[in-house]
Formats: structure tokens, sequence, C-alpha cells
């Protein structure tokens, strides 16, 4: 029997995203992966299809800029549409069998996935043969409404991309968009249909089940992530903000990054960040948890290897004394702008942004 694995990632940046597609498509590919379903929350972020009109956007760069939404093109089917925290994406990544090898029943499938997962909490949900996607109300209705999105990539019946089920998404920000170019009807969700907050790892469950299901598989639940931590040593404030930055050295990527560590068994997270700093640059302060955790992969190895990072602050005075661990080769205090564009992954970036901002540096 085929298995599916589902992996409950949490929070992934949109860039991260595509790069898990990318490393379990290879995996997949290259026989050395099963199925996967991968289950997560973006950032806010607008996403462009390959059939997308630009003018399906209809907030200007500013507005869309003070409320911290990026956008970004894609290769899936489909138009504009909105991805953000209280939203579960699903990227199924599967190797359909030849059975399965009909475009349109894949996406019906998924549709059907997430009907089932609705039923479980009352809301009647169905498909409209125009639109992709899951709708509540009739064709022509004037209160249809749409709660999934669906945009799949398929290439060579290797499925990428997915669905957008609205759960305790902020709709507020649908109106920055015509959502997947359909003026006719509107938007909701699930706490909007039902009038209360739903818990989304009910959902992810209910998601894991529904898809095993339907696609005639075993689930199987991914092993837990490695844990690791991110740390921004910061000193000054404002324009004078500096950003400490290592150079790993080149057996180790060569790149500059934040101070970066994993937590070893026994630690908490915090714990980790204290024993990391002090190891890579001799400084014993007190260390700010940012409540940033995000998962990515672990470099290009397949299958690939999940992280779930931890991010901190450091506020450093004027005058630390940087004593490097065997990690790093140099380092650097940096200005801001130089730090964002030295730092190779959006993770690094984003506890970069926070530390700065979190005591107005």
């Amino acid at each position: 029997m085929n298995t599916i694995t589902v992996y409950r990632l949490g929070r992934v940046e949109y860039e991260d995203g595509l790069n898990l597609m990318r490393l379990f498509g290879d995996s997949r590919r290259e026989g050395l992966s099963g199925d996967v379903l991968l289950l997560l929350e973006h950032p806010p972020i607008l996403t462009l299809g390959r059939g997308a009109k630009r003018e399906n956007i209809t907030a200007s760069d500013a507005s869309l800029a003070a409320e911290a939404v990026n956008v970004f093109e894609t290769n899936r089917g489909g138009d504009v549409t909105y991805h953000g925290p209280g939203q579960i994406v699903g990227y199924p990544i599967f190797l359909l069998p030849e059975t399965r090898r009909d475009v349109r029943r894949y996406v019906r499938d998924v549709e059907r996935s997430i009907m089932e997962v609705l039923a479980e909490w009352g809301i009647n949900a169905g498909p409209i043969p125009k639109w992709p996607g899951v709708w509540i109300g009739e064709d022509g209705a004037p209160d249809t409404r749409k709660i999934a999105a669906i945009g799949v990539h398929l290439s060579r019946w290797l499925t990428t991309h997915g669905f957008a089920l609205n759960v305790n998404t902020k709709m507020e920000h649908f109106r920055f968009i015509v959502p997947c170019g359909i003026r006719e009807a509107g938007v909701t969700s699930m706490q909007r249909e039902l009038g209360h907050p739903v818990p989304v790892p009910d959902v992810e469950e209910a998601l894991a089940r529904s898809f095993s299901g339907v696609f005639d598989s075993e689930r199987v639940d991914a092993p837990p992530p490695l844990r690791t931590i991110s740390i921004a040593v910061v000193r000054g404030h404002g324009p004078e903000a500096r950003v400490l930055l290592g150079r790993r050295r080149p057996e180790r990527g060569g790149f500059w990054q934040i101070l970066t560590g994993r937590v070893e068994q026994g630690e908490s997270p915090a714990q980790a960040a204290s024993r990391e700093l002090e190891e890579e640059t001799g400084l014993r302060l007190p260390t700010e948890d940012l409540a940033y955790r995000h998962s990515f992969a672990i470099g290009e190895t397949l299958p690939p290897v999940i992280a779930e990072e931890s991010a901190f602050a450091v506020h450093a005075p004027p005058d630390a004394e940087v004593r490097l661990g065997p990690e790093h080769e140099d380092f650097e205090w940096v200005d801001v702008p130089t730090a964002l564009e030295r730092l190779p992954f959006v993770g690094l970036r984003e506890a970069v942004k926070r530390a700065v901002s979190r005591r107005g540096a």
C-alpha cells in the first residue's frame, strides 16, 4: 500500500517552502522517499501563478509594505492568492501512479479531501466547476464565497504546490487582491463561518486523515525535526546599530551568518542560545526570545533534513570583546542593510529584523 508521510511544520518562510518542495520532489523522483504532505503556515505573502494578472493586486506597494506583505511569482497554475498566519497551506508531493494520472481528477481529489475536513466542523462546501477551489454557496449566488484556494503544478506526474485553507486567516488582507482573479465571489474562513477560532492542529490532523483516505494511502507521521537556534547579536540603536556577523570556515560553507547552533538533548532553546553565544563569541550576555520559530531544510540532503529554529537576540555593549569559536574564521560588526544583504537565508534575515526592531535599535 502506498504511504503518505505527513509533516506538520508550523511557520515556513515562502522561499523555504519552495525549497522544501524542490528537495522532496527530487527525493521522490529518485526513490529516496515516498509521497509526502507538507502542512504549514506562511507569513503574509501574495503569490502569482502562471496565469496571474498584475492588476489583480489592488493594493499599492506602499500599502503592502506597511502590512509587511511580500509578492512572489511561482510556477503553479492559477492567478493571485494570499497566504498568511491562520491559514493552513498544504503541499502534496505525490508521484501519481498510472491509475491516477488525470490532472482534473487530481484537483478534484484535493478538493474532496478539503470538503471532508470542513464537513467535520459542520461546514457544507463543494466545488464550482468553472472555478478551482472549495466554495460555500451555489454558482451565481450573491453570497458565494471561497474557503480554500487550489493551485497545483504537475511535472511528469509529480505534484507540487497545492491548497490554502482559510482557518483563522486575517480576512482583511484579502482586500489587497482579487482572489484567484475572481471578482464575482467573496472569500471566507472557518472562523468566519463558525463564529469562533478553530484550533489549527485539529484541522491539520483532519487533513492528514482525509488525504490518506482519498488517495488510498497509509498515513505515516514524520519524525520530529532537529531543533536549532539563531542569535542576532546587536549593539547600538537607530542608524548606529551594528549586527555581529561571522564568516564560516570554507569547509563549513564559507558564508556570513549570525550565530546558529543545535539544541542538544536535555536543553531548552534558551539554554542552547546562551551556550552557543559563549562558545562562538566568548560573550556572557542575556538572550531574549524573539518569539520567532520557523522550519526549513538544512542543506541539500536527500531526503531533506528538517530543522525547527528558534531565534534570539542579544544586545551587546559598545565595548563587547568577541573571541571567535572554531566554526568561524572572521567576524565583523556591520550596519543593518549590509547584514541583510550578506545573510543568505531568509530566516536569518528575519531574526535580524526582529532583533533590531525589538528595542528600536
